[in-house]
C-alpha cells in the first residue's frame, strides 16, 4: 500500500491522461491508458483485476478489480462503480488546461474533476485506509467506458461472470447525495423519403415536409398523452417527456422536399418497458405510415436507457443517509444505474462533486468537499465488508 501514489498524485494522473468518449472520430479516444492505471494502482492494493474489451466498441475496456477475503465464501459485498470517460471540452471556454489539475479559489479544476474520473482516486484512497485483511464480504471496483455516449461498458457487464454484489454505488456527483430514481432515455430519427419535382405542380411529388408536419402533429398528440396517462409525483416533471430536438430536410424553395429528417429525445419514467414506449409511437405513426406507405421510417440513434427506481427502504439507502446525513432524491439525467441494478444489487447513485459542473467548461470539485467525501465513503466500506467488532 505504500506504493500507492497520494492522493493529489491519483486525481492529477487521472484528470491528465485522456479518455474522451465521442461519437464524432476527431474526438473519440481509447480509455486503455486510464484503465491501466487504475489496474496497477488497485493490483497495488492487493485486488485481483479483469480487463475486458468491448465487443461493442473495440479500442475500449472495462476493468472489474475484486478483493475477496480468504475464508469467505465470496457472496455479496459492495460494489464501487464509475466510468473512465468525460465528454470532450470546448478550448474557447475554458480558461484552463482541461487536462491539468488545476488548484485555484478553494477548487481542483479539471476534465473529469467531478463527472467523474475523480471517484476514482476517492475509492482508492478510502481503501488505503483500512485493513483489508479484517474484510468479511467483498468489495469491487468497476470501471467502465463510453457512459457518455453509448453506455456500451455498462452493457457488458455479464461478460465478467458471476459478479452478484450485495450492494452497488455508483459515484456520479450528487454532492453525496443518494439518488435512488432517475427517468430513460432514448434518442430517435425520423425520416421521411418523399419525392423531388418542381415547386410548380405539387401534385408531380411527395413533399416530405409537409408529411413530417403530419408525422410531428401526431407526436404532439403522444405529448399530451403522457401527461394525461403517467404521472411520478418524485419527479419535478412527473410524466415522460417528448423533445423535438433537430429538424432539416429540403434544398431550395422551388424543389418539391425529397427528404426530412427529425431527431426526437424521450425520457421515460422509470418501470416503463421500451416496448411499451415503442409501441405508442408506432401507434402515433401508423396511420400515416398506411397513407404513405414506405415513406416514413423510425431509427434508433443509440440503445435505449431504460429508467432506474430503488426501493427507498433498501439497506443501502437507510446506511447511506445515516453516513452522510442527506436524504435521497431523484435525478432528471440518467446513469449506468439500470444496468448495474440488473446484477441483482441493491443500487445508489452517490459521489462526489456537483452535478452542476458535469461537462461543464472549468469543470472543479471543490476542496471542501474531499475529506467529508473520503470520510464517508471509508465509513460505508467498513460497514458493509468489515468483520462486526
Amino acid at each position: 500500500m505504500s506504493q500507492l501514489p497520494a492522493f493529489l498524485t491519483l486525481y492529477r494522473e487521472l484528470v491528465a491522461t485522456p479518455s474522451v468518449s465521442c461519437l464524432d472520430p476527431h474526438w473519440d479516444t481509447s480509455n486503455k491508458a486510464v484503465i491501466d492505471k487504475l489496474s496497477g494502482w488497485l493490483t497495488t492494493l492487493g485486488f485481483s483485476v479483469t480487463v475486458n474489451e468491448l465487443t461493442r466498441q473495440h479500442g475500449k475496456f472495462n476493468l472489474l478489480a475484486k478483493f475477496v477475503p480468504p475464508g469467505s465464501d465470496g457472496r455479496g459485498g459492495l460494489l464501487l462503480a464509475g466510468h473512465t470517460d468525460t465528454v470532450p471540452w470546448d478550448e474557447g471556454r475554458w480558461t484552463r488546461d482541461p487536462f491539468q489539475l488545476t488548484e485555484a479559489d478553494g477548487k481542483l479544476y479539471g476534465l473529469g474533476s467531478a463527472d467523474m474520473k475523480g471517484f476514482f482516486a476517492f475509492v482508492l484512497e478510502a481503501l488505503r485506509g483500512l485493513d483489508l485483511s479484517k474484510f468479511s464480504k467483498p468489495v469491487y471496483v468497476l470501471a467502465t467506458a463510453d457512459e457518455e455516449t453509448t453506455m456500451a461498458g455498462a452493457r457488458e457487464l455479464a461478460a465478467f461472470g458471476d459478479l452478484r454484489p450485495d450492494y452497488a454505488i455508483i459515484g456520479e456527483p450528487t454532492s453525496m447525495t443518494p439518488v435512488t430514481m432517475h427517468k430513460g432515455h432514448l434518442t430517435e430519427g425520423i425520416r421521411v423519403t418523399g419525392k423531388s419535382g418542381h415547386s410548380s405542380n405539387p401534385a408531380a411529388g411527395l413533399n416530405a415536409i409537409e408529411v413530417m408536419h403530419d408525422v410531428i402533429t401526431g407526436l404532439r398528440e403522444l405529448q399530451s398523452d403522457f401527461k394525461k396517462r403517467f404521472n411520478d409525483a418524485h419527479f419535478a416533471v412527473p410524466y415522460p417527456t417528448l423533445n423535438f430536438g433537430n429538424i432539416h430536410g429540403g434544398d431550395a424553395a422551388n424543389r418539391i422536399c425529397a427528404c426530412c429528417e427529425m431527431h426526437i429525445d424521450l425520457r421515460p419514467l422509470p418501470g416503463m418497458q421500451m416496448s411499451e414506449l415503442y409501441g405508442l409511437i408506432d401507434a402515433k405513426l401508423q396511420p400515416l405510415q398506411q397513407q404513405y406507405p414506405d415513406a416514413i421510417c423510425l431509427e434508433h440513434l443509440h440503445e435505449a436507457i431504460p429508467g432506474y427506481r430503488c426501493d427507498p427502504d433498501s439497506a443501502i439507502v437507510n446506511l447511506v443517509q445515516q453516513v452522510t446525513g442527506n436524504s435521497a432524491q431523484p435525478a432528471n439525467y440518467c446513469t449506468e444505474a439500470p444496468f448495474v441494478q440488473d446484477l441483482g444489487c441493491q443500487t445508489i447513485v452517490m459521489g462526489p462533486g456537483s452535478i452542476a459542473q458535469a461537462h461543464q467548461p472549468d469543470e472543479f470539485i471543490r476542496l471542501d468537499e474531499i475529506t467529508p467525501a473520503q470520510q464517508q465513503l471509508r465509513k460505508i466500506i467498513s460497514k458493509v465488508c468489515l468483520k462486526p467488532a
